[in-house]
């Protein structure tokens, strides 16, 4: 698999449509710079994937592990 593949990303449609519901309107071209710059800040890329993991992948049974 490739390493640097992208897995998620988030566009402007994205963001413009949370804009919509949070703020009735779109974003402006400094807001959007603005979000674009901080997002990053808020999103806990770490606990996603945690949680990501520990919902859909289950580990093996003791019993089937060899150490």
């Amino acid at each position: 698999m490739d390493r640097e593949r992208i897995i998620y990303s988030i566009n402007i449609e994205d963001v413009q449509t949370v804009a919509m519901d949070e703020l009735d309107r779109e974003l402006t071209d400094e807001e959007l710079e603005i979000v674009e710059r901080e997002i990053g800040d808020y999103f806990h890329w770490h606990d996603a994937i945690s949680f990501c993991i520990m919902h859909h992948i289950t580990l093996p049974k003791k019993e089937n592990l060899n150490y």
